[in-house]
C-alpha cells in the first residue's frame, strides 16, 4: 500500500517540482474551515480531560504511538491531545538517538522504561518503529536486526495488550507534494526552521524507499491486537479532529463522578507583614513598554 499523492491543501510557501505536482491527482475533501475546527477540537479536548480522569481513577494504562512521514503532522496532533491534560498523567515520550550502552541492549528495552504505570497515558512521538523506518532505510541497523524486529514486534505488542495496556497506533499519511510544501514552509519560517533537519531533506530523495519500508512494516505489525490506524493528513485540521475522535472511541472510558470541592474559610490575619518590595529582586515590567 503506497502513500497517496493528494493535492496539497492551503497556500504553499515555495513550490514542489512540477513532476511531483503532476502526480497529485487524487481528489481530497476541502480544507476544514477554522471555526468548525476550533469548536469541535475544544469539544474533543474536553472529552480527553474526561478520559484522563477515568485513567487516573481506574488505574488504566494507555499507550498511543504516533508514526508517519516527516512533516506529516504528528507533533501538531500530539500538542492538541495534551493541551489541557496534566503532564503528571499524560506525558510525551520523544526519545533521542540511543546511547552506546543502549545500542548494546535488547532493542525494545529503552522503550519499556517509558511505558505507563497505573493511571498514566504515554504518547510516543515516534517509537520502536524507528527500526522499521528510518533505521531500515538509512542503513542504521543490519538486516539481521531489522528482521528480528519484524519478528519480535508483534510478540512485544501482544504482551503489552495482554497485560492490560490500551495500545493505539496511528500512521499519519501525507503525500510527497504536501510534505515538500511543508518543508519549504519550515525553511522559510524562522520560528519553525529548527524542525527541518538534514534527515528530513534526505527523506525527499528516498520517498519510495520509505514507502516500501512502511508497506512491509504494516504487513508484519498490523495485528488484530494492535491495528494500524491510518490518518489522512493532507489537511492538518481534519487529521487532528479525526485522530482524537478515533482515540476517544477506542478507549472504553466513562465519566467519573466529580468530587464536590468545599473551599475553607480564610482564617483571620495574625499580624503578618510583607517585607518591603525593595528587599526583593523583581522581574522588570516589560509589559509597561507595550503600546
Amino acid at each position: 500500500m503506497a502513500e497517496k499523492h493528494g493535492k496539497p491543501t492551503g497556500k504553499p510557501t515555495g513550490k514542489p517540482s512540477g513532476k511531483k505536482a503532476a502526480r497529485a491527482e487524487e481528489a481530497l475533501p476541502p480544507r476544514l474551515p477554522k471555526k468548525p475546527y476550533e469548536k469541535e477540537l475544544f469539544r474533543l479536548q474536553s472529552e480527553l480531560v474526561t478520559l484522563q480522569e477515568w485513567v487516573r481513577v481506574t488505574g488504566a494504562r494507555v499507550v498511543v504511538v504516533f508514526e508517519g512521514r516527516d512533516a506529516a503532522g504528528k507533533g501538531g496532533a500530539i500538542k492538541r491531545v495534551t493541551e489541557y491534560l496534566s503532564p503528571r498523567i499524560a506525558r510525551i515520550a520523544a526519545l533521542p538517538a540511543p546511547t552506546e550502552r543502549q545500542r548494546g541492549q535488547w532493542y525494545f528495552q529503552r522503550y519499556v522504561e517509558h511505558l505507563p504505570a497505573a493511571g498514566e497515558i504515554v504518547l510516543f512521538d515516534r517509537s520502536w518503529y524507528n527500526r522499521a523506518g528510518v533505521e531500515k532505510v538509512m542503513g542504521f541497523c543490519s538486516s539481521e536486526e531489522y528482521y528480528r524486529f519484524l519478528q519480535q514486534c508483534p510478540i512485544f505488542e501482544r504482551m503489552l495488550v495482554g497485560d492490560g495496556i490500551h495500545l493505539l497506533k496511528y500512521w499519519f499519511s501525507v503525500s510527497d507534494v504536501e510534505q515538500e510544501r511543508r518543508f519549504h514552509a519550515r525553511r522559510d519560517d524562522p520560528m519553525r526552521r529548527w524542525k527541518l533537519s538534514p534527515m528530513d531533506l534526505e527523506s525527499i530523495t528516498r520517498w519510495e524507499d520509505y514507502s516500501r519500508a512502511k508497506d512491509e512494516m504494516f504487513v508484519h505489525t498490523d495485528i488484530p491486537e494492535a491495528r494500524w490506524n491510518v490518518v489522512e493528513s493532507e489537511d492538518k485540521r481534519r487529521a487532528r479532529i479525526n485522530m482524537i475522535s478515533h482515540l476517544l472511541s477506542a478507549v472504553p472510558y466513562t465519566e467519573m463522578p466529580a468530587k464536590k470541592l468545599e473551599f475553607p474559610e480564610r482564617p483571620p490575619a495574625t499580624g503578618y507583614r510583607r517585607p518591603p518590595r525593595d528587599t526583593q529582586l523583581y522581574v522588570p515590567d516589560h509589559a509597561a513598554t507595550l503600546g
